[in-house]
């Protein structure tokens, strides 16, 4: 049995939730004995670039969750001034792009996964065809979520799931990992049709927040909500509490994804990554 494999069979023995809620517990903790030897080993371990955040005391944080959540300082993530732009949703890495083909996404090299499995009632035919793009926010990118084009949210369903670590290796391994794992699909209306953006959780992540206030993860049952709120292009819409997946999707022919966004590519929160088409 090779490494990857190895690291996603251990995954499906252990006690995925349990041990989040556990971890979940001491990142929530505001006890200055168990904040701050958490945040110095991280920001250590991981290199975290404090120039850039709003705080640059790591003592000014209240608990781990304050410090990975942290906000950046104004002018850190300039958004992409064009009318036309589609930017990135968050700091990370690009896992996969391209279009929805025959109801199906690319998860990795080879390996597709369902569309309608991954964001359940908001499947319509209109996004067959349409242009998706996958991001990896990994332990020491800036954690907040933005949204890639003005829009209107108009519904947002939270469906439990399983807890696995994304990456590479359990991309290989876990079929349909993105649509087995908690996740919550936002439905926005845009002038460039429907767009979905999708936040997914993974293993030690204690929760998914979103700016409206709900609903709370880790998810019980499936909660489907409607709404009615106004964002602006690269308007802050959520978090991740420890890291995890964005996943944006829009309508077929409305966008044309970047010729670099390319597996493996580093991309910044409010960077062009497509345009109108």
């Amino acid at each position: 049995m090779n490494l990857a494999r190895l690291f996603a069979a251990l995954q499906r023995i252990v006690p995925q939730h349990t041990l989040s809620r556990l971890v979940g517990r001491l990142a929530a903790s505001e006890n200055p004995a168990v904040r701050l030897p958490l945040v110095r080993a991280f920001a250590r371990a991981y290199g975290v670039n404090l120039a850039e955040a709003e705080r640059s005391d790591l003592a000014a944080y209240r608990s781990f969750n304050d410090f990975f959540t942290r906000a950046l300082r104004p002018g850190a993530r300039p958004i992409d001034p064009d009318p036309a732009s589609v930017v990135s949703p968050a700091d990370g890495a690009v896992s996969q792009s391209g279009t929805i083909s025959d109801g199906q996404m690319l998860q990795a090299k080879g390996i597709r996964y369902a569309f309608a499995e991954l964001v359940d009632v908001c499947a319509r035919p209109s996004f067959e065809g349409g242009a998706f793009a996958t991001v990896y926010l990994s332990p020491s990118d800036y954690h907040r979520v933005h949204l890639p084009v003005a829009g209107r949210l108009v519904r947002s369903v939270a469906i439990p799931g399983k807890l696995f670590s994304v990456n590479a290796a359990t991309e290989r391994e876990v079929p349909g990992l993105f649509a087995v794992n908690e996740r919550l699909v936002l439905e926005f209306e845009t002038e460039l049709g429907r767009m979905l953006v999708v936040l997914v959780g993974a293993m030690i992540v204690a929760s998914i927040e979103t700016v409206w206030g709900g609903p709370p993860s880790p998810y019980r049952h499936k909660q489907v909500q409607t709404h009615d709120l106004p964002f602006e292009k690269g308007a802050e819409i959520g978090r991740f509490l420890l890291g995890s997946t964005v996943i944006v999707v829009f309508e077929h022919g409305r966008i044309r994804l970047g010729d670099d966004l390319v597996p493996g590519a580093v991309v910044r929160m409010g960077q062009k990554i497509g345009q109108v088409a």
